[in-house]
């Protein structure tokens, strides 16, 4: 499992002009799913996230977490944080895995979060997708699991 986590003022994802996530302060995780990932991926990456010490306490030092910030987190789904660049111009995503793996992770990922006390939006696994955000900082951590 692979998780790009953004530390945003506010972002948004639309699916053909219609927004279908939304939130100010907090996180945006693009999460991209490999085979062999399981439950034990999905519960490790949404206790760190939740408990990503990156915003910044009274003396300006990353020390806060979401939930002290009241913050939210923004998922969409990105396989191609599977794509594999090493050979020729066009990625191959065979490391990727298939939407019948995908998707029951993707939800459970999405049900960790919301159990661990966190507004969570979504965009929709599996469409295209218009994301916006503005980057805090900016910080940027990449995950892997």
């Amino acid at each position: 499992m692979r998780a790009v986590v953004q530390r945003v003022s506010r972002a948004s994802v639309s699916i053909d002009g219609r927004v279908t996530g939304s939130i100010g302060r907090g996180f945006v995780v693009l999460l991209g799913i490999t085979h062999g990932d399981g439950p034990e991926h999905v519960a490790w990456m949404a206790d760190k996230i939740a408990g990503l010490r990156v915003f910044p306490d009274d003396e300006g030092k990353m020390n806060r977490d979401l939930g002290s910030v009241s913050g939210a987190v923004l998922v969409v789904s990105q396989f191609t944080l599977y794509g594999d660049v090493s050979r020729g111009r066009r990625p191959s995503f065979v490391d990727a895995a298939p939407p019948d793996v995908a998707v029951p992770l993707y939800e459970a990922f999405v049900g960790a979060l919301r159990r661990c006390g966190l507004p969570v939006e979504t965009g929709e696994f599996g469409a295209v997708m218009a994301v916006e955000l503005v980057n805090d900082g900016p910080v940027t951590l990449v995950m892997d699991r």
